[in-house]
């Protein structure tokens, strides 16, 4: 198989999914927009499900990733945070985060199929926010603050999406910020 041709088309599958939902992500649709034939999907995906999963992958990794990316070198706890919600509530982010968040739903509803998924989507930001309290912070009090900013960053894009509510949430985002 061709990795870099199976990476090209699920880049491009997380593109369309982006664009048309998580709901549209099917053979059919994905193969016109892709141009190329079901057959080509099959094999480089297998099932639809291993395809789902892939872009889930994908989608987990450009998140966490460009989020990382913005928190520069070995920032402390109020700048990480600060730095991944000021990278996540940008409105050009808008929609892989839906996206990002109709697959958390999804993988929530299978995670027999999703587990892979669902074991990272919090470990990943778990393990960066612990590390920006610094090596002597106790561990269980580092996990704690580390969940507090991973469930009040993600409650607070959820809000920003649903609503569009940018001024309350922002405001919101702030205050939360600042007890950091």
């Amino acid at each position: 198989m061709d990795h870099r041709r199976r990476a090209e088309l699920l880049d491009a599958a997380v593109d369309y999914a982006t664009e048309h939902g998580f709901s549209e992500l099917s053979w059919r649709p994905v193969a016109a927009a892709l141009g190329v034939s079901t057959t080509t999907l099959v094999h480089h995906f297998g099932t639809k499900e291993q395809m789902l999963v892939a872009v889930l992958g994908r989608l987990r990794e450009r998140v966490f990733v460009n989020a990382d990316a913005q928190g520069g070198e070995r920032p402390d706890l109020a700048t990480a945070a600060r730095a991944a919600w000021t990278w996540s509530s940008d409105p050009r982010r808008s929609p892989e985060f839906r996206l990002f968040f109709a697959v958390y739903g999804r993988a929530l509803q299978a995670p027999h199929l999703f587990a892979g998924f669902l074991e990272r989507v919090v470990a990943d930001w778990m393990s960066a926010l612990r590390d920006a309290q610094g090596r002597d912070a106790d561990p269980a009090t580092a996990t704690r603050r580390a969940t507090l900013v991973i469930a009040t960053i993600r409650g607070l894009l959820l809000d920003l999406l649903a609503t569009g509510d940018r001024d309350r949430v922002e405001e919101a985002a702030e205050s939360f910020l600042a007890t950091l």
